[in-house]
């Protein structure tokens, strides 16, 4: 099972949109796909047409303790399942402070389920709190979505810290796998010189013993699409909502680079067909 977390402490990057359509283009190639809301707002849990009420089975029971994940777990289409979130997760920062172990809780519930899946993905909140904290301390690999400014390479820098400082003290197997750039515009300069930029970053860090050592940044570039902005209010993926755009091609061709590593290069082939 590969176990990947979609981080960012910045919002509307498309951090979201990259978890669920990610995890629906890996579910649409045969992949058996868990995805995990661990963001107070739920919009992962919303964008895949569910809406819990308080008290109904979330993430939360399972950190608090009151349940496992397969109860807190539906089906949302074959293939592809989601442990949601509900407001009442904001609560959990508080709730756990004083919990020993607390950092780990995640991680233990996942291997109630790692038989079940071959790919888990995690929707982190926007910030570096006990919930992020707990989702770098489950997995293995880490996506950072980015826009295309030099904004956004400040934030970089920070997030780095956060991964190293994770991958020290609670979780050595925890590797940044690279960064996608979402809501890209090819036509513009500065999102050229942006991933320039990263991309030598990360050339100049091969060798290096930190978590981003072997990371890179995603030929597949998720362009601006007025469709991927429109499917979470109708609860469905690009794939479900408007399968023919280029949000859709743009994911899928994301995906199957997620696959290569496990299927060999001729998976970005069939998934973008």
């Amino acid at each position: 099972m590969r176990s990947i977390a979609v981080i960012n402490q910045k919002g509307g990057v498309g951090k979201t949109t990259t978890t669920v359509n990610v995890a629906a283009a890996l579910a649409e190639s045969g992949q058996r796909v868990l995805v995990i809301d661990m963001d107070p707002q739920a919009h992962a849990t919303l964008h895949m047409g569910i809406e819990l009420a308080p008290g109904e089975a979330s993430i939360y029971e399972v950190l608090c303790g009151k349940m496992s994940l397969v109860e807190a777990t539906r089906k949302v289409e074959e293939h592809l399942s989601c442990a949601g979130s509900h407001i009442d997760l904001a609560a959990a920062e508080m709730e756990l402070s004083n919990v020993e172990g607390r950092d780990l809780i995640l991680r233990n519930r996942l291997q109630e389920v790692a038989d079940e899946y071959d790919f888990v993905i995690i929707d982190c909140p926007p910030s570096l709190g006990v919930l992020t904290i707990n989702a770098l301390a489950a997995v293995d690999e880490v996506i950072l979505p980015m826009q295309p400014h030099f904004l956004a390479l400040h934030g970089l820098s920070k997030l780095l810290q956060t991964i190293h400082l994770v991958a020290q003290q609670l979780n050595p197997s925890l590797q940044l796998m690279g960064v996608a750039f979402c809501m890209f515009d090819s036509g513009t300069r500065l999102a050229a010189e942006v991933s320039r930029d990263v991309e030598q970053f990360f050339d100049q860090s091969r060798g290096q013993q930190v978590p981003w050592a072997e990371a890179k940044v995603f030929a597949s570039r998720i362009r601006r699409n007025i469709r991927l902005a429109e499917a979470p209010s109708f609860g469905r993926s690009i794939f479900n909502y408007a399968p023919e755009s280029n949000g859709a091609v743009d994911y899928r061709q994301m995906a199957a680079e997620l696959l290569e590593d496990r299927l060999g290069d001729g998976s970005r082939a069939r998934l973008a067909a």
